[in-house]
């Protein structure tokens, strides 16, 4: 179980966290620590690069609910981008898809 988090400055001045490997109840505490701090911002835009995550579970998912709704509270964004065919089923089984604003959708299949 491996996670990596790349953390840049976009030019726009915005955050991006670009994820790789595996997002699940071993990992996500690093992303929880990694983000929540970024979203705590009057305004911040924050986006999320999952075009390398392999694999997410509950628990990847409640991270994001949770920056998600931070952001929310301090007038920020997070943008989703690059969803994986297996990642973007889960957002639109959990209906996250609906709520949280997703960009460039992988459209390769899963193997």
């Amino acid at each position: 179980m491996n996670l990596n988090i790349l953390h840049e400055k976009k030019v726009d001045g915005g955050e991006l966290l670009t994820i790789s490997g595996e997002l699940d109840a071993y990992t996500a505490p690093k992303l929880k620590e990694t983000i929540l701090p970024l979203v705590d911002v009057e305004r911040a835009s924050v986006t999320l690069d999952l075009k390398d995550t392999d694999y997410m579970d509950s628990t990847g998912i409640g991270v994001i609910i949770a920056a998600y709704k931070q952001s929310c509270k301090r007038n920020g964004t997070l943008v989703v981008q690059n969803l994986t065919p297996r990642v973007s089923r889960l957002f639109d089984i959990t209906g996250l898809s609906e709520i949280i604003t997703i960009d460039d959708i992988k459209k390769e299949e899963t193997t």
